[in-house]
């Protein structure tokens, strides 16, 4: 995972399955219950480190490519 922009310039975290972004990036387990807890514990933005994103950091990204991995 790592931190981007969304098509509004808001912060998202976005998956980074190759681990090739530039910049820092954090590891979770592709499974809802791993996401879902640290959706529950916004750990997110303590793991990348992000200032001020507070509650409008969107892990929506992350959400969409776990699902879509639980589902193959």
């Amino acid at each position: 995972m790592t931190v981007g922009s969304d098509a509004h310039g808001q912060p998202v975290v976005a998956p980074d399955p190759n681990g090739t972004a530039p910049g820092r990036g954090a590891h979770l387990h592709p499974t809802t219950e791993c996401y879902d807890l640290a959706v529950r514990r916004r750990a997110f933005g303590r793991a990348l480190r992000v200032t001020g994103a507070g509650p409008g950091l969107s892990s929506a990204p992350v959400g969409d490519y776990v699902m879509a991995r639980e589902t193959k």
